[in-house]
């Protein structure tokens, strides 16, 4: 197993979108990339951590590559958007790659810059990509929390378009 840390966003979207992809075994919801020991969601949800809301993907890579995953995290959010993903706005809602080696880093690097080169209107992938250094897990409440509350409106509201759109442009890394 290996895993991947990704930010597009509020976590609940991306914790969704991620839990649908076949060879996907674990998705946590967490922090990442501030300067806190630890922080709690009204703290990132404050501003000033540092910290991006991310999830951090266990998967098998002989049922789901990296390349893929980074297909589905760039097809399922907007990568040129600064510090705001749709109504949620602030540097904890920034698209963030979190890199864990050098061949992650060298395969995000090539699909940001695969990216970039097919954006003909001028606007630019903001897209950071930085080493892993520490994960924390988001509070219990927030993982799982497409799962446990399809009935709340954000999620109805938020969440499953971006799942719809996910399950239409890709069928095949889907579960069954």
């Amino acid at each position: 197993m290996k895993t991947a840390v990704f930010g597009g966003g509020c976590f609940w979207c991306t914790e969704a979108i991620f839990q649908m992809l076949k060879g996907v075994e674990k998705v946590e919801s967490g922090y990442a990339g501030g300067s806190m020991s630890s922080p709690s969601y009204e703290q990132v949800s404050a501003g000033n951590t540092g910290h991006a809301e991310v999830i951090r993907v266990t998967y098998d890579p002989a049922v789901i590559s990296y390349e893929d995953l980074l297909t589905v995290f760039f097809g399922s959010h907007d990568p040129t958007t600064p510090n705001r993903q749709g109504a949620d706005v602030g540097e904890q809602y920034r698209s963030v790659i979190f890199y864990e080696d050098e061949q992650q880093r060298k395969e995000a690097r090539a699909k940001i810059d695969e990216i970039q080169k097919s954006l003909k209107d001028g606007t630019r992938v903001v897209t950071e990509l930085l080493p892993f250094k520490q994960f924390f897990n988001a509070e219990s409440y927030h993982q799982n929390y497409y799962k446990t509350n399809t009935s709340a409106p954000y999620c109805q509201i938020v969440i499953e378009p971006k799942i719809e759109k996910v399950k239409k442009r890709f069928a095949e890394l889907l579960k069954q």
